[in-house]
């Protein structure tokens, strides 16, 4: 009987930050797995992907069950994301739902789903796509909360993990040309020229400058860097995040 075919799994990968790091991995000659709540316009011969609502834990369980009986998880991307703009006037609960379920419930349920096959590699690789919004902003109490929180579950699951030869790190996208942040901050918005004022190398990130961040955790070669947070933010967060 041959052994499972070895993938990285990404969440949120049909668009976004999600197919860059998809594509960057394909160029690389891996073989991926793309999980997400709509399909891929786009395909490649080593890309499988699979549809599921994130947001719903039966659904995230029955898609993790799937990948793992048929692949053997040696990496993980947990990208899949929503802003759910807000303050705490308006915030509401199903909001938080959601979220929490993107941003905390989907992580934790697919690293237990994907832990043997990540224990038994010696060199498994967690990356989670936290947010810049983690040190606080405005108008986002709910994404940046639950992005806070998957910091805490990275640097948690570090040194719970660093014994079987997994690494566990983050990358925390700043302002990104993404339809997510065009969403969030429609072009000509008064709040959109203040973020693109704030940024010091004055241009917005691509999701290739996000891919790249993520490649160097995911490298088998970087076992020795674990429980980080690498914030790729064109210098956004100087003068705020801690040295």
């Amino acid at each position: 009987m041959s052994e499972p075919q070895e993938v990285t799994l990404v969440t949120g990968g049909s668009s976004g930050i999600g197919r860059a790091i998809c594509e960057a991995l394909l160029a690389q000659g891996r073989s991926v797995v793309n999980l997400d709540y709509r399909a891929p316009d786009w395909g490649h011969d080593r890309l499988f992907s699979l549809q599921a609502d994130l947001t719903r834990q039966d659904e995230i369980a029955g898609a993790a069950r799937q990948i793992t009986t048929t692949y053997a998880v040696t990496a993980l991307v947990n990208n899949a994301g929503a802003t759910r703009p807000g303050s705490i006037d308006s915030a509401t609960m199903a909001d938080l739902d959601d979220v929490v379920g993107l941003h905390l419930k989907a992580p934790i349920l697919l690293v237990q789903a994907c832990l043997p096959a990540l224990r038994a590699s010696g060199q498994g690789r967690i990356v989670n796509i936290a947010s810049r919004a983690a040190l606080g902003k405005p108008e986002r109490i709910v994404y940046a909360s639950t992005k806070a929180g998957l910091i805490g579950l990275t640097r948690t699951l570090a040194q719970e993990l660093g014994a079987d030869g997994i690494t566990v790190n983050a990358v925390a996208p700043g302002p990104i040309a993404t339809e997510l942040f065009r969403n969030s901050n429609p072009e000509g918005a008064p709040q959109t020229q203040r973020i693109l004022d704030s940024i010091v190398v004055k241009r917005l990130g691509t999701p290739e400058d996000v891919a790249r961040a993520a490649l160097f955790f995911l490298a088998p070669e970087n076992g020795f860097v674990t429980g980080q947070v690498l914030y790729v933010c064109g210098g956004t967060t100087l003068g705020v995040a801690p040295i």
